[in-house]
């Protein structure tokens, strides 16, 4: 996946069209099309485009570093190739044709592509980046403020299609029987809540479609979705976003 795909499904999963996170962010909807296209080319350098990532992470529930870090290893003008670094030491420069070479300059030759050729391996072994999910634990106690919390994932929340209720909207009930934890609530783009919800506390939404919930300790609450408990999503301290959708 590339990092315009990844940034396109973190979008759709956050409830956000082109023109409502463009909106937030004061730029042009085009430059975002573009970016979510994986074309980079009109941010106006890498130091801008990372600016325009760290802004967009912060709206779209990732970790700035997540995507900093894909963008140095698909368009960072500053990843050199193994080559040019070669050229400028002069190990792989095209020697000049001569009338005659000696047997003896043929086999340094040699020994001086072989080493070449390590070399290169070396470090484009060492250059290689892995991006790695970092979880963050936060302790049900005292919970940090939402704003800073790292919503990091690999790979766009999950959607999980259901029947609706009655009238027609999605009922969300979330409490916090076990713990505390940040909750962020997004339905139609908007945000419905985002602060600490306290072990004992219990909160509940409504929306026509479907709504987008954020959780860093999906263990420690229970969820009710149009009068139907449901599973935990996920472990103590394990940070969850999902997407609910009306059949």
């Amino acid at each position: 996946m590339s990092l315009g795909q990844f940034m396109q499904g973190a979008r759709e999963s956050a409830g956000l069209s082109i023109d409502e996170l463009a909106s937030r962010l004061s730029i042009r909807p085009g430059l975002l099309i573009e970016m979510e296209k994986n074309k980079f080319v009109n941010c106006g350098g890498d130091t801008y485009a990372r600016g325009h990532l760290r802004n967009i992470a912060a709206h779209i529930f990732v970790e700035p570093q997540t995507l900093i870090d894909l963008y140095n290893e698909e368009h960072s003008s500053e990843s050199r190739k193994i080559h040019d670094m070669l050229v400028e030491n002069n190990v792989s420069r095209i020697p000049t044709e001569r009338k005659s070479i000696k047997p003896k300059s043929l086999v340094i030759a040699s020994v001086v592509l072989l080493s070449a050729i390590a070399v290169g391996q070396i470090i484009i072994s060492n250059s290689e980046t892995t991006v790695t999910p970092v979880v963050t634990t936060t302790p049900s106690a005292t919970p940090t403020p939402l704003a800073s919390a790292s919503a990091v994932a690999t790979e766009p929340a999950a959607t999980e299609s259901v029947p609706a209720s009655a009238n027609g909207e999605m009922k969300l009930t979330i409490s916090a029987t076990r713990g505390s934890s940040n909750i962020h609530v997004v339905a139609g783009g908007k945000t419905l809540f985002q602060d600490p919800i306290f072990q004992g506390d219990t909160k509940s939404f409504s929306a026509p479609t479907s709504i987008s919930v954020y959780l860093s300790n999906a263990g420690d609450l229970d969820l009710t979705l149009n009068g139907q408990k449901l599973a935990p999503l996920g472990a103590r301290n394990q940070e969850i976003r999902k997407t609910f959708r009306s059949k």
